[in-house]
């Protein structure tokens, strides 16, 4: 008789929120990056251990990384930095601990300006900031039309599972949304 598998190690969602002005502009916010991370994971059916670590910064800290790894002096709202290839640990033996994902790095002032600009929620937003920034972690990207139509496709079904509108309808396309 073979053993059943064990179950597979939850994946690990680190929060830290290194810019306090986050906590006053939205106090559910560590709700509100768990709720869109793991519905994002979901959709995708990434259901193996893992961890992604969210950094919930301000425009000073992720201009810094913006110019320092993508040699662009200025702030941005959404950086994601991959780490492994998911599933390459899993079950690997000898291999300990989930496989790290990524990082996802979020800035407040930016993404505050660009809610207000575009008339939606805080939470909102961030929402969709934390799937587009997930589903770069998953393998998405947006460099060409083809693959920039794919992951819009893809944010639009979680976001509408959050019970969020359409971020595209009104901009268009993710250029002007502000997350490309």
């Amino acid at each position: 008789m073979a053993e059943p598998n064990p179950p597979a190690a939850p994946i690990v969602l680190a929060i830290a929120i290194r810019d306090r002005r986050w906590r006053e502009a939205l106090p559910e916010v560590r709700t509100v990056v768990r709720r869109a991370a793991a519905e994002a994971l979901a959709v995708e059916g990434f259901a193996a251990g893992g961890e992604i670590s969210f950094a919930l910064v301000g425009d000073a800290e992720i201009r810094r990384l913006n110019r320092d790894y993508r040699r662009k002096d200025r702030p941005t709202n959404v950086l994601a930095f991959p780490g492994e290839a998911p599933g390459r640990r899993n079950g690997a033996p000898g291999l300990l601990g989930p496989a790290l994902l990524g990082d996802v790095v979020i800035a407040l002032e930016t993404v505050t300006a660009e809610a207000r600009a575009q008339a939606k929620s805080l939470a909102d937003h961030l929402s969709h900031l934390v799937v587009h920034g997930v589903l770069h972690l998953l393998g998405y990207d947006h460099g060409a039309a083809k693959a920039a139509n794919a992951m819009e496709a893809r944010e639009r079904c979680v976001l509408a599972r959050l019970g969020i509108a359409d971020p595209y309808v009104a901009a268009g396309s993710a250029a002007a949304e502000g997350v490309r």
